[in-house]
């Protein structure tokens, strides 16, 4: 999962001829400069290196230094004195990265600076160019690198100690107060006097579970990094964001997912975790502790860590590879360039306050929800797939409408991890008086997706998402078989006059390899009904996309008893006083199963009281999927207890109309509406 670049391979190498001892000088000896001045002090104290000169235009105090260390007010004046210096540590503001690492590598200096190294890519570029014209190392100050846990991760993973990875993520949850902020004049910069300074908690604070995310997913340089998407938001009165999501797709397929805030209620170790078929691997970086869970438990492991400055000097004494090499810190720059260039950080007006003056602390509360969902089968960044109001909304594809009123929003599938098997579907789904009515990527089962279709088992293919259940198993497993719906033609018509209106679409059921397995011709169709309710129809019809036929199944057909869930499937959101019924019977244990002509769902939801009316067509056999107590859902089972078969020429056909409405139904209003609408499907 990880490489390393070794320095005597490296052109920016120039192996030191001379076997005295490396002359260091430090710029910047204030904020994080003291833990280097401690370092050095340590190195020096083991003959491993001699301080020469420091420079800061606030010298430290009388006696910090031996009266051997030359002051110098900045590095041009370090440099105009030619102090002999092979090392230099940049330990300065952020902007100041790139220009001094510049004059430093000129002068035929090696260069330690912080993180982030640059801020920008086209300062990236120039000091990596800077480096190669003079044969100089550049290594940058990401510690976490330096983890003896990163090879012991690597080796794990390659062992197949938790089976097939499905993605990475990191999370981040720090507390700063309002003094963070105004520590310095660039704290909390997007640029100051022109010049960009990206400091942020993704650039800055928390950049090390970025920087370590990306080294554990294999990308290290700039051509690693196939893409990256951001959402940032701030809650302090700060140009840069203090809490931010990301989604980085690279280039050998892993994906990876960081949710950060410096807006946390309480300070916690950042992590950093690799999910896989069979388990974690999850490494608290700032402590080198890992935790490993499997099926057959949880073990802990601690490791050392290899001083980035130390791993330096042996670079340059022996040829040995750097750990935090600036070229490999591209992945990095390609986020960091991604943060510097996006518009939106929104504020974010849902957190809460305490404190005052520089002590105040403003945290959100419900960033525990958007961590939690950084997990293999998790959303990408935005809202509402974050669960959270003051993330930014997915925008629609498609809304449906009546009156002017949205009453649907139709997604595309697109932001969809392949373990949730992207497929389109519809939401948020609502009342005409505006009550949201569906879910999508709930916590319990993030591969929902409002309201649509769905099969966990097509010719062995789960076009459901999450684990499949198999026969020979007898349980849920992950396993690499997840396929993809999309749309090769989308069509929406309009009724006339505010009254409704239909949306045709044309999909392909694509297995993992991307091969077809099954088209679908599917439509949808809305109108009002009344005041307060509308109806909302779909008739869907499943073909071979080949000469064979194809087995539609479900788990239940696998064997998994009463649970045929497949075919459409209706996601609710949690909602009090939930009661589901049928003309028959009431509550999960009666209608799940059940074959009947409608089914009903009314509760109290965020927006208000409102009920769902699913109808059957006439002559249906399909019975009831129903789950209430572990989560609400409600489906028509395509697939119950046996497969159905799709043939060349003969597609599997369903329909199903459901009424939306505000308030709470009962059965006579229920059955009197269906009766006035004929046969709704």
């Amino acid at each position: 999962m990880t490489t390393q670049h070794s320095a005597a391979a490296d052109p920016t190498h120039q192996q030191a001829q001379s076997t005295a001892k490396p002359r260091v000088a430090l710029v910047g000896v204030h904020g994080f400069g003291e833990h280097h001045l401690a370092n050095l002090a340590r190195l020096e104290a083991a003959g491993a290196l001699e301080l020469v000169a420091v420079a800061d235009p606030n010298p430290p105090q009388d006696g910090t230094l031996a009266a051997a260390v030359a002051v110098f007010p900045d590095l041009d004046g370090l440099l105009a004195a030619q102090a002999g210096v092979d090392v230099v540590i940049l330990a300065t503001p952020i902007q100041t990265h790139a220009p001094l690492a510049v004059a430093a590598l000129s002068a035929g200096m090696d260069v330690y600076v912080e993180k982030p190294p640059v801020s920008s890519l086209a300062q990236f570029e120039e000091v990596l160019a800077a480096a190669r014209e003079n044969g100089r190392l550049v290594q940058v100050g990401f510690q976490s690198l330096g983890s003896h846990a990163l090879p012991a991760i690597a080796g794990m993973v390659d062992a197949g100690d938790i089976g097939t990875v499905l993605g990475i993520s990191a999370t981040g949850q720090w507390l700063r107060t309002k003094a963070y902020f105004k520590r310095s004049r660039w704290a909390g910069m997007r640029s100051l006097d022109g010049t960009d300074v990206v400091d942020g908690v993704a650039t800055n604070a928390l950049a090390h579970a970025v920087a370590t995310a990306l080294h554990v997913a294999g990308a290290h340089t700039l051509a690693d990094v196939a893409s990256v998407e951001t959402d940032l938001y701030r809650a302090h009165e700060t140009e840069s964001d203090d809490t931010t999501v990301l989604r980085v797709r690279t280039a050998n397929g892993s994906t990876l997912l960081c949710a950060l805030t410096l807006c946390a209620p309480e300070q916690l170790d950042p992590t950093v975790t690799v999910h896989g078929t069979l388990g974690d691997i999850t490494l608290s970086y700032t402590r080198d502790d890992v935790v490993i869970t499997t099926a057959h438990g949880e073990r802990r492991e601690a490791y050392g860590r290899t001083d980035l400055l130390e791993n330096l000097l042996d670079a340059r004494a022996t040829g040995a590879p750097l750990l935090a090499a600036l070229q490999d810190t591209g992945a990095f720059t390609a986020v960091l360039e991604a943060i510097r260039t996006s518009p939106h950080r929104r504020p974010s007006g849902t957190n809460s306050s305490r404190g005052t003056g520089r002590a105040t602390i403003r945290t959100r509360w419900s960033m525990a929800s958007v961590t939690s969902r950084c997990a293999p089968s998790r959303p990408r960044p935005r809202s509402p797939r974050l669960g959270v109001p003051w993330a930014r909304a997915l925008p629609p594809v498609q809304t449906l409408t009546l009156d002017g009123r949205p009453v649907a929003d139709y997604q595309d599938g697109s932001h969809i991890r392949a373990v949730s098997s992207p497929r389109p579907y519809l939401h948020p789904v609502r009342t005409l008086g505006g009550t949201v009515v569906t879910d999508h990527q709930p916590l319990d089962h993030v591969w929902h997706l409002g309201a649509g279709v769905a099969l966990q088992d097509v010719d062995g293919v789960n076009f459901w998402g999450g684990r499949t259940y198999t026969r020979e198993a007898g349980k849920y497993a992950w396993r690499p078989d997840h396929g993809s719906i999309t749309a090769t033609a989308v069509h929406q018509t309009d009724a006339g006059s505010g009254h409704g209106g239909g949306l045709q679409e044309s999909l392909s059921w694509n297995g993992p390899d991307g091969t077809p397995i099954l088209v679908e011709e599917r439509s949808w169709a809305w109108s009002g009904v009344a005041p307060s309710i509308w109806r909302l129809s779909l008739d869907f019809a499943l073909s071979p996309a080949g000469d064979n036929q194809v087995s539609l199944g479900s788990p239940g057909s696998n064997g998994r008893f009463e649970g045929g869930y497949g075919g459409f499937f209706w996601r609710l959101p949690k909602c009090g006083d939930a009661a589901v019924w049928t003309a028959a019977g009431s509550g999960e244990a009666e209608t799940h199963g059940s074959v009947t002509r409608w089914l009903a769902w009314s509760g109290k939801f965020d927006g208000g009281p409102a009920t769902l009316v699913f109808v059957a067509p006439e002559g249906s056999a399909d019975p009831w999927f129903v789950r209430v107590d572990g989560y609400p859902g409600v489906g028509q089972s395509l697939a119950w207890d046996a497969p159905v078969i799709a043939r060349p020429g003969s597609p599997v056909r369903r329909r199903v109309t459901v009424f939306v409405a505000d308030g709470s139904l009962a059965t006579p209003d229920i059955e009197a509406l269906i009766n006035q609408q004929g046969d709704p499907s």
